[in-house]
């Protein structure tokens, strides 16, 4: 029986749904001690597990979604999320996990892997931190403004991979969640980061969907700004030509700018192709890969504008993305890789350079624009950094393999993040879904540099 045929049958109502948080220690759950349990994870590699040995398999070894607690809590219908409206201290007190498609790719073993069960289960067993699984490849996306909104409250939103490719949208072939619906879905997360509002980590597929994201919200921003004519209370006109001058210098830089892959070929003339922000990568990367610190690119060697290059590198330097900085600091990191497509290098440093000009051209004048149609500009990240790449005998194959998205705070100038990763934290070195392999120790997530990067991702989200 495949996994996707035990998905419909074991599908549970929320009349079985926990409404207490917690289920190694249930009802001694929350914010608080969630936090304490990730940091203690973290501090070194051998430390005991502070909580009960209690098995999340169920009796007959199978660990499933729908198949009894803790994986209970699936969003089969709106009814289902019309019942986590009433009962908000669910959706406050759990990581909700977003499935684009119903796996993230078949391994070695012929294996569907269901990667959102090594997030439930990593959450569960280090921090007993429920999760609520939203497979809008199923369900739908329901209503993408109103879902953003709410899930938000979480402790964290992850968006995990699929087989789709981000750039052709013949590959979206479920018939209640086309593309378009999951870029709807992701655009409103992206815009969802607020002071209040929980970190959103994206991988494989989902880092993809944000890279895609980054560059239709800002065709979006540049499109509304130059057919606006006049901001009201703007009595000199200085809001409108801040605005009016920077989203014609990024149309400008849209337009004329080339995604170029190392071998030569031009894969994307300008920011309206499909292929602008992801495509096909040279090699399919599958198995197990040592992050490297991501390097500028050299603008005398490459065809990238020097404003790009420049962005990024004060980006870099003003901004902690976790990711480098365990790079930097830990011992060789390692994680697993599952993917045939990648985000393309120019596209980020393209959006990081047009976010910091349109970040930038608000602040003088943020008193006058959030009170304007244009008020939604202020939502836009800050910036957005490339943390590290991937080689294969010293060759570069993924240049862009995560990214941090910067939030800073208008007033506040503090500063709130969400991540993108093309590889899978939340995946051991055999590629394999928990339940289709043994269930790993606490002592073995420990010294998994994946899981222990997929915690320091949710430890520093929920810090900011």
């Amino acid at each position: 029986m495949t996994q996707l045929s035990n998905y419909h049958q074991n599908q549970t109502t929320t009349a079985s749904w926990r409404l207490t948080s917690g289920y190694l220690h249930q009802g001694y759950t929350d914010f608080e001690s969630a936090h304490i349990l990730l940091g203690r994870f973290l501090v070194d590699r051998t430390s005991v597990n502070p909580l009960c040995e209690k098995e999340l398999f169920a009796p007959d070894g199978i660990f499933e979604w729908g198949y009894g607690k803790p994986l209970e809590k699936v969003i089969n219908s709106r009814a289902d999320f019309e019942f986590l409206l009433l009962h908000p201290n669910l959706l406050r007190k759990s990581i909700i996990i977003i499935e684009p498609w119903s796996h993230v790719g078949i391994n070695t073993l012929g294996e569907q892997v269901r990667a959102s069960l090594n997030v439930a289960y990593i959450a569960q067993k280090v921090a007993d931190m429920d999760s609520i699984l939203f497979p809008v490849w199923s369900t739908g996306t329901i209503d993408p403004e109103l879902v953003a909104g709410v899930i938000s409250s979480s402790y964290a939103v992850v968006v995990e991979g699929g087989d789709p490719s981000v750039y052709d949208a013949s590959t979206w072939t479920s018939p209640v969640c086309p593309r378009e619906d999951m870029f709807a879905l992701v655009e409103k997360l992206l815009l969802s980061r607020s002071p209040t509002s929980a970190p959103a980590i994206f991988i494989c597929v989902g880092h993809q969907l944000a890279a895609q994201c980054h560059i239709r919200l800002i065709q979006r921003a540049v499109k509304q700004v130059l057919a606006t004519t006049f901001i009201e209370r703007d009595s000199e006109d200085k809001a409108f030509r801040s605005l009016q001058e920077v989203a014609e210098r990024i149309a400008t830089m849209g337009k004329t700018l080339q995604v170029k892959k190392r071998d030569g070929r031009i894969v994307a003339g300008d920011w309206n192709d499909e292929h602008f922000a992801v495509t096909r990568n040279e090699s399919k990367e599958v198995g197990e890969r040592v992050l490297l610190p991501y390097q500028s690119p050299d603008g005398k060697v490459v065809e990238i504008p020097w404003e790009l290059i420049h962005a990024h590198d004060v980006t870099s330097d003003a901004h902690e993305g976790v990711i480098d900085t365990t790079i930097q600091y830990e011992r060789e990191v390692s994680t697993s890789m599952f993917h045939s497509d990648e985000v393309n290098e120019e596209a980020i440093l393209f959006a990081n350079w047009a976010y910091r000009s349109i970040h930038d051209a608000i602040v003088p004048y943020r008193h006058i624009i959030a009170s304007s149609p244009l008020s939604w500009l202020i939502q836009l990240p800050d910036s957005v950094e490339i943390l590290c790449s991937t080689a294969v005998d010293g060759e570069i194959v993924t240049e862009c393999s995560a990214t941090c998205i910067n939030y800073k705070d208008f007033e506040t100038k503090k500063i709130r993040r969400s991540f993108t990763c093309q590889f899978h934290p939340e995946l051991l070195s055999d590629l394999r879904a928990i339940g289709n392999r043994a269930a790993p120790s606490y002592l073995t997530l420990k010294v998994d540099d994946g899981a222990r990067l997929f915690v320091r991702l949710l430890y520093a989200g929920m810090q900011d």
